[in-house]
Order: structure tokens, then C-alpha cells, then sequence
């Protein structure tokens, strides 16, 4: 009487244990869940490769001042640390030149008619 109501125990324990995993594995298939999913990978993979980016960019930037170092020294240039301010170009060109100077025309459709 012990072994049937070991094994029938084992069995329904075998079986609350399979529908279980079936059914988290089922949750884990819908289209909504693969999605999110997929989502939090291409985020995790995009901020991964901006790190790297990020420190990619910042190596170059140490690396070409310090071949700009050792070329000045190199060709015995001494960067003046007041170093002028780039010009700037006026956002809107001379209107006097006459390129730019505009001619009236008449609305008037049948002035020449």
C-alpha cells in the first residue's frame, strides 16, 4: 500500500513539475514576450556598443594629441596657448552687393497686354 501511494505521489509531483515548465515555456513563446525580449536585447547590444564608442573616440583623441606633442616637438613647434578665435561667417551675406540687390516687378498681369 506504501509503494502505490509513493509512486502515485511521484507521479503527480512528476506531473505538476512537467505542466509547470510547459507553461513557463509556452509564456515565454508568445509573440508579446519574444518581442520584449528582443527589445532588451538590441538596447543592451546598443549601449554596449556605445561604450565602446565612447571609448574608442576618447583613445583617439589621447593618442592624436600626443602625436601632436611629439611632432611639435619634433619640428621644434611651440603652440601658443592664446591661440586666436575662428572667424565667423555672418549667417546672412551683404544685401548691398548688387547680386542681391531686387528689382520691382508689377503685379500687374495685363500691364503688358
Amino acid at each position: 500500500m506504501f509503494r502505490r501511494t509513493f509512486w502515485f505521489t511521484t507521479g503527480v509531483a512528476a506531473g505538476v513539475w512537467a505542466t509547470t515548465k510547459v507553461n513557463r515555456k509556452l509564456k515565454q513563446l508568445t509573440p508579446e514576450s519574444l518581442a520584449a525580449t528582443a527589445a532588451n536585447k538590441a538596447l543592451e547590444t546598443g549601449a554596449r556598443l556605445k561604450d565602446r564608442a565612447v571609448g574608442f573616440a576618447l583613445d583617439v583623441r589621447d593618442n592624436m594629441a600626443q602625436r601632436e606633442a611629439e611632432l611639435e616637438e619634433a619640428l621644434g613647434i611651440h603652440a601658443d596657448p592664446e591661440l586666436p578665435t575662428p572667424r565667423r561667417y555672418a549667417a546672412i551675406e551683404n544685401r548691398t552687393n548688387p547680386k542681391y540687390i531686387e528689382t520691382t516687378y508689377s503685379n500687374d498681369r495685363n500691364e503688358d497686354h
